[in-house]
């Protein structure tokens, strides 16, 4: 018999339908995997107490007759998600103890649709990182390491800055998992943990009540196991929230029909850019596998360009940094957490802020700074942005010719914790084919198609339209059934 946290959310959903097991039963198996794996350091919060009341709850209302979409479901929220009563650290220790007096519209939207918290994941402090080893809780380990997680030989990256979600469902102790992109940070973790992960077109969805790190880039969005079922918890956090000046009033569809469609005759770009030099040779090989796969399943295959991508990474260096320095202001030991004394107001600022913050994230607001200052905000900041224009024209101009762009999603598979922790430089490669995205505020999905030579998954990245996740979800689907990918790794709960 399948375990309960093997099963996906589809399943899940179904089991409980025909009264095979009850949510309470499936929660606590669930709890039951996150006290297994806290060698993963995988949560900075584990609810649960409030796991038990919300499956109870969910149990209730299947009684009556009152079934939402993921009734009974547990899942595990991005400690970046503000959640009434429950911390929210954002991984920092300036928000060591902050306990939010409200709910973030993504989190209520779940948990109004039946969702089951297990609990807040680690991540990269205030989401900046792509290891999941800038957070001030100690770095999360992917479960791909090893089979026992408290003495993997070799310690491995989950990915970040999403790296407790990603974890979270690698190890099978939730059945989905809220991420947040700025720069990948969904996909990438996906890639090097063998699980599927969406992020949606920019303003798709609800950014109110998420802690801000890059605020016209940051965008929200599942993390599963199947591409059914990021589908089927992108159609519940998906929607226009007033609350949130960017996103969008447009209507949400149904993505589930989109899933198991024909790709015969739908168009798949290879974009000769992401062809960069010094390719890892898998990385190249299983690119060309996901052509061939989408080719066999009926799909047209045809080669693109887009010409700015080269200064993809740069542009994202001087965006990004600029808005965390802005956003981050706000953390000053005046009004909400962390406060440490200091001679005057000054004194207690800069006290305050170089004990709260880690060197990744000091880093960024310095950088931050530099760009926007007097004198640079023209030769850094505001030609950034016009790049960043010229990088969108090209994917318009590009999906003129098709209707998906497959790319891979991370550079390799996933690197040891410590490898390149002391050279930013190649840290923030590991976005090198994700960044365009948010800088286009564009969706992108990563699935899991195979294991490379040393065991470890590989993800593709596929790359649509904005607000035509429905075309990704029918690619993605196409392409996860001929991959086949059924792998997991040595640890799971």
């Amino acid at each position: 018999m399948t375990k309960l946290t093997d099963l996906t959310i589809a399943d899940a959903l179904q089991g409980m339908a025909a009264k095979k097991f009850s949510a309470v039963e499936l929660t606590e198996a669930h709890i039951a995997g996150a006290e297994k794996a806290r060698g993963l350091n995988i949560f900075i919060t584990e609810t649960p107490d409030l796991a038990r009341t919300q499956a109870k709850a969910s149990d209730a209302r299947r009684a009556t007759g009152k079934v939402s979409e993921l009734e009974g479901i547990p899942l595990a929220i991005k400690d970046l998600f503000c959640t009434k009563g429950v911390k929210t650290t954002a991984a920092s220790k300036i928000l060591g103890n902050f306990v939010p007096t409200y709910e973030s519209t993504i989190s209520q939207k779940l948990f109004d649709a039946g969702g089951v918290m297990i609990g807040k994941t680690n991540l990269d402090e205030f989401a900046m990182g792509s290891g999941g080893i800038t957070s001030a809780f100690n770095p999360t380990i992917n479960p791909w390491s090893g089979s026992d997680p408290a003495n993997a030989v070799r310690k491995l990256v989950p990915g970040g800055s999403s790296s407790g979600s990603s974890a979270a469902i690698a190890a099978r102790v939730a059945m989905g998992a809220t991420g947040t992109d700025t720069g990948g940070s969904i996909r990438q973790p996906a890639s090097v943990t063998g699980t599927v992960g969406i992020k949606p077109t920019y303003g798709r969805c609800s950014r109110w009540g998420v802690v801000a790190f890059a605020s016209s880039l940051d965008q929200a969005g599942p993390m599963t196991r199947s591409v059914a079922d990021a589908a089927l918890m992108l159609k519940v956090m998906a929607g226009f929230d007033e609350k949130d000046s960017t996103s969008v009033d447009t209507p949400v569809p149904d993505y589930m029909a989109a899933l198991g469609k024909n790709v015969k005759g739908m168009k798949i770009g290879l974009p000769r850019e992401y062809r960069i030099d010094g390719i890892n040779p898998e990385t190249d090989a299983l690119w060309q596998k996901g052509a061939d796969m989408l080719r066999d399943a009926g799909a047209e295959v045809v080669e693109i360009t887009l010409p700015h991508t080269k200064y993809a990474l740069p542009v994202y260096y001087i965006i990004a940094p600029a808005e965390a320095s802005s956003n981050l202001s706000r953390y000053d030991g005046v009004r909400f957490g962390l406060r440490v004394p200091g001679e005057n107001l000054n004194d207690m600022y800069a006290s305050t802020r170089f004990a709260g913050f880690g060197k990744e994230v000091r880093r960024r607001i310095l950088i931050g700074a530099y760009v926007l200052s007097a004198g640079y905000y023209d030769a850094y900041y505001r030609k950034a942005q016009r790049v960043r224009r010229l990088i969108r024209n090209d994917f318009e101009e590009a999906f003129k010719q098709c209707d998906a762009i497959l790319t891979p999603a991370a550079p390799s598979t996933a690197f040891a914790i410590g490898e390149k922790q002391d050279d930013p430089l190649q840290m923030y490669l590991e976005d090198v084919f994700t960044v365009t995205l948010n800088l286009a505020g564009l969706p992108g999905i990563c699935v899991p198609v195979g294991l490379a030579k040393n065991g470890l998954p590989m993800g593709l990245q596929l790359i649509g339209r904005a607000f035509d996740e429905a075309t990704l979800f029918t690619a993605a689907s196409a392409l996860e059934k001929a991959a086949g990918f059924t792998a997991k790794p040595p640890f799971t709960a």
